[in-house]
C-alpha cells in the first residue's frame, strides 16, 4: 500500500516537534490532503479520506491504538493504515523526518485535464463576464476551480462575499451601471436560495445577471439529500433562462444561451451545476463559445407611422415636456439635444435621477414621491408628454390626463398601465435622433419657404405659424418646431422654480431640534463633496426620499432598488459599481442604519479587496420610514426602534476608515476625509428622524 520512493516529489508538511505523541492532524502536500499521525514515537502519512464516506481522518483521534474516523468510527492502524479484521484500509505515503522538518513524498502531480466547467468558464469570459461575486463551497468546487483558472489568466476577478444576497445585489448594481452582466456563484441549497432577493431586484429593474449555483450529485437528486433543493423550481419565476448542466449537455452552448438571454432580454439567467458534472473531462476538441454573430444590433428604428403620429403631436404642442426613465440612461445625449431643440422641460423618474444634470437650464429634477415641486409643476403645465424609457410607476405619478408619446425598446412597456396616444416601439437613441432630424428639417423648410425659396407645403406652413412667417428662434438659438411659433419658452420659469426650491432647502437646513443633523444639511454637503461623475448607490428608506429631494446631481450615476425597493441594496450595489468602474470613478453609497445593518459584514469584503467605497450612513436608530407610515395610517408606532453599534467603530474594527459625525460643523471635513481615503470608508452621521 505504500508508495515507491523513486520519482517522488517531497513536500515539507510539519516541524519535527509539531505533533505530540498520540495525536493526528490534517496536512497538505501540494494538492493532496493527508492525515499526519504520531504513534509510538513514529510519524506516518495516510490518505486523509476515509473510504467509507470520505470522513477526514486528520480530524479523528487515536483510541486504544487505532485511528478512529470522526464521522462513523471506522478504525485504522495509525501507521500502516490497515483496518483490523479486513483486507482494505487507507493508502499510506513515504515520510522522512529530516533536521528541518517532516517531509512526505508524492508522485509528481499530473498536468491539469480540461473539464467541462473550464470550457464553460472560458465561454463566460468570452461573452464579457469579468466579475464574479459569491462564496466557494462544497458543492461548487469544480466550477470554482475553473473560475480560478480564468482569474489566474487575467480574464476575470472573483470577489468572495460574506452573504450570497450581497453577491446578487452587487451583480444587480454592476448591471444597472453598465448594462452588462456580472455573475454570482453559490453552493446548493441555502447558498442558492440566498440569491433570490437580489435576483428579483435585477429582474424587475431589467438588469442582466448570470447566476451560477452548485447542486448535489445527480445520483442523489430526488430523495432529499443534504442541502438538496429543487433549484429549477425555486428559480423558475425569477429567471428568463434556467437549466441544469448534465453529463452530455452542450456545455459551452448552455453558457452562450444563458448569457444571450440575460443580455437581450435584460433579465436573469441561471445555470445549475451538479457536483460530479463539474469535474468531467471536456470532450476532445471542445472550444468555448463566442458572442460574434450571436447578438443582433438593438438599434431598431421606430415604424414610420408611429414616428409621424409623434411628430404631429409635438408640432402642435405649445408646452411639450419630456420625461425620462432609467431606460434612457445610455441615450441622453440625443434626448437632451431634442429637448434643447424643443425647449422642453426634462423631468426624470427617481430611478433616473441624475441622467440630466440638475444645473442644465431645462432640467426640472425628479418627478413623484421622491422628487420636488419643480418637476410636478411642469408636468401639470404640459400639453404633451414625451416619455423615454420610463415604466409609469405609481411612485412616479406620470399623469394619464395629458396626451402622451411613449418611446421604449420593450413593446410590453408601451401603454402597460393605461392607454396612451402614441406608443413608439424603437431604440431610444435612434428614435430621439429621428424626431430631432424631422423637426429640424421641417424648421429649415419653414425658414426657406418664408424667405421666398421653394417650400414643399406652403399651406401647412401658413396653418402652423398662423401668419406664414418663419418660425421664431428658441432661447437656445435653435428654430422652434414647425407649427409651434407660439410655444412657451420655459427656461425662465425653470430657473425661477429652482430658486424657490433652493430657498426652501436653505430654510430647512436651519432646522435643529438637538437630536441630530437634518437631511437637507447632509445632502447639501454631499452634493458639494462628491465628484461630479461619481457613482452613488442609494438604499431604501427615508434616506432615499431625502436624497431624491435634496441632492443635486451634476453628472453622477445613481443606482437604486427601483421596483423591488429592497432595503440593504446600497452597499452591495456599490461593491458591484466598484468592480465595474472603481479605477475610473468615485464610488459612494448612502443608506440608513436599517439598510446598512442588512449587509454590514460586507465592509470586510470591501477591506479584503481594497474597494475604494465611501459609505454615508444616516443613523437615527429607527426604521424611520416605517414609523412614518404607521403614523400616517393611524397605527401605533411599534417595533421600529433599532439597537445599533457605533458604526464608525465597527468599520474601523473591520479595517476600514470609520468617522462619526454628531454636529453640522464636523460634516464637511468628515466627508472630505472619507472621500480622499484610499480604500473603504464609512461616515456615520447621527440624524434626526423627524427632519427628513
Amino acid at each position: 500500500m505504500s508508495q515507491q520512493r523513486t520519482e517522488l516529489v517531497w513536500h515539507r508538511v510539519a516541524d519535527r516537534d509539531e505533533l505530540p505523541e498520540g495525536r493526528v492532524k490534517t496536512v497538505t502536500a501540494g494538492h493532496k490532503s493527508l492525515c499526519l499521525t504520531h504513534f509510538e514515537g513514529r510519524h506516518a502519512a495516510l490518505d486523509n479520506r476515509c473510504p467509507h464516506q470520505g470522513g477526514p481522518l486528520g480530524e479523528g483521534s487515536i483510541e486504544k491504538g487505532l485511528l478512529r474516523c470522526p464521522w462513523h468510527g471506522w478504525d485504522y492502524h495509525p501507521c500502516t493504515g490497515k483496518a483490523p479484521g479486513f483486507d482494505d484500509g487507507v493508502e499510506t505515503f513515504q515520510l522522512e523526518e529530516r533536521e528541518d522538518g517532516i517531509f512526505v513524498g508524492l508522485p509528481a502531480e499530473a498536468s491539469h485535464t480540461a473539464t467541462v466547467t473550464d470550457v464553460m468558464a472560458q465561454t463566460m469570459t468570452a461573452w464579457g463576464i469579468d466579475a464574479v461575486f459569491g462564496m466557494v463551497g462544497h458543492s461548487n468546487l469544480g466550477l470554482a476551480d475553473a473560475l480560478r483558472l480564468e482569474e489566474e489568466a487575467g480574464n476575470l476577478r472573483f470577489f468572495g462575499v460574506r452573504h450570497e444576497g450581497a453577491a446578487a445585489f452587487a451583480c444587480s448594481g454592476y448591471a444597472k451601471l453598465t448594462g452588462r452582466p456580472a455573475a454570482c456563484l453559490t453552493i446548493a441549497g441555502p447558498g442558492a436560495t440566498n440569491l433570490l432577493t437580489g435576483l428579483w431586484d435585477a429582474k424587475v429593474d431589467r438588469a442582466p445577471v448570470l447566476a451560477l449555483t452548485g447542486q448535489v450529485d445527480t445520483q442523489v437528486l430526488g430523495p432529499g439529500a443534504f442541502q438538496e433543493v429543487d433549484l429549477a423550481s425555486a428559480f423558475s419565476a425569477v429567471t428568463a433562462f434556467s437549466q441544469t448542466v448534465l453529463h452530455d449537455s452542450k456545455h459551452a452552448e448552455l453558457v452562450a444561451l444563458a448569457l444571450k438571454t440575460a443580455i437581450v432580454q435584460r433579465d436573469v439567467a441561471h445555470l445549475i451545476f451538479p457536483d460530479e458534472v463539474q469535474t468531467l473531462p471536456a470532450p476532445e476538441g471542445a472550444e468555448p463559445s463566442e458572442p460574434r454573430g450571436r447578438i443582433a444590433n438593438a438599434s431598431i428604428a421606430p415604424p414610420l407611422e408611429s414616428l409621424d403620429a409623434a411628430l404631429e403631436l409635438l408640432r402642435g404642442a405649445k408646452r411639450p415636456t419630456i420625461v425620462v426613465g432609467h431606460g434612457a440612461r445610455f441615450s441622453m445625449d440625443s434626448v437632451i439635444e431634442l429637448a434643447e431643440m424643443l425647449d422642453a422641460p426634462v423631468l426624470t423618474t427617481f430611478k433616473a435621477k441624475g441622467i440630466i444634470p440638475d444645473d442644465h437650464p431645462l432640467a426640472c429634477g425628479v418627478l413623484g414621491r421622491s422628487g420636488t415641486s419643480i418637476a410636478s409643476y411642469f408636468m401639470n403645465e404640459a400639453d404633451v408628454l414625451l416619455v423615454f424609457g420610463a415604466s409609469f410607476s405609481n411612485h412616479t405619478g406620470i399623469t394619464p390626463k395629458i396626451p402622451t408619446i411613449q418611446v421604449d425598446f420593450d413593446r410590453m412597456a408601451l401603454g402597460k398601465f393605461h392607454a396612451i396616444e402614441v406608443p413608439v416601439w424603437g431604440d431610444i437613441d435612434v428614435t430621439a435622433q429621428a424626431l430631432l432630424t424631422e423637426l429640424v428639417d421641417a424648421d429649415a423648410a419653414n425658414v426657406e419657404g418664408a424667405d421666398g425659396g421653394p417650400s414643399g407645403d406652403s399651406e401647412r406652413e401658413v396653418e402652423g405659424s398662423g401668419h406664414g412667417s418663419p418660425a421664431a428662434p428658441s432661447a437656445s438659438g435653435a428654430p422652434l418646431a414647425h407649427g409651434a411659433s407660439s410655444k412657451v419658452n420655459p427656461r425662465g420659469e425653470i430657473a425661477e422654480r429652482w430658486a424657490i426650491w433652493r430657498d426652501e432647502k436653505a430654510r430647512r437646513r436651519e432646522d435643529d431640534r438637538g437630536r441630530g443633523l437634518n437631511s437637507a444639511t447632509v445632502f447639501e454637503a454631499l452634493s458639494i463633496a462628491v465628484d461630479e461623475d461619481a457613482v452613488i448607490a442609494v438604499d431604501v428608506g427615508n434616506n432615499t426620499y431625502s436624497f431624491g429631494r435634496y441632492f443635486e446631481c451634476r453628472n453622477q450615476s445613481v443606482l437604486m432598488s427601483g421596483y423591488l425597493g429592497s432595503i440593504g441594496f446600497g452597499f452591495p450595489a456599490a461593491m458591484g459599481a466598484w468592480a465595474a468602474e472603481g479605477d475610473r470613478r468615485q464610488i459612494v453609497s448612502v443608506s440608513g442604519d436599517g439598510g446598512f445593518g442588512q449587509y454590514m459584514g460586507e465592509i470586510t469584503t470591501a477591506v479584503k479587496y481594497g474597494m475604494d467605497i465611501t459609505h454615508v450612513l444616516l443613523n437615527n436608530s429607527e426604521l424611520g420610514k416605517i414609523s412614518k407610515e404607521q403614523r400616517a395610517g393611524q397605527w401605533d408606532v411599534w417595533q421600529t426602534s433599532l439597537q445599533n453599534p457605533n458604526f464608525a467603530e465597527f468599520a474601523s474594527g473591520c479595517g476600514a476608515l470609520g468617522i462619526r459625525v454628531t454636529s453640522p460643523d464636523e460634516l464637511d471635513g468628515a466627508l472630505r476625509q472619507a472621500l480622499d481615503h484610499e480604500g473603504p470608508a464609512l461616515v456615520e452621521i447621527i440624524t434626526d428622524v423627524e427632519l427628513i
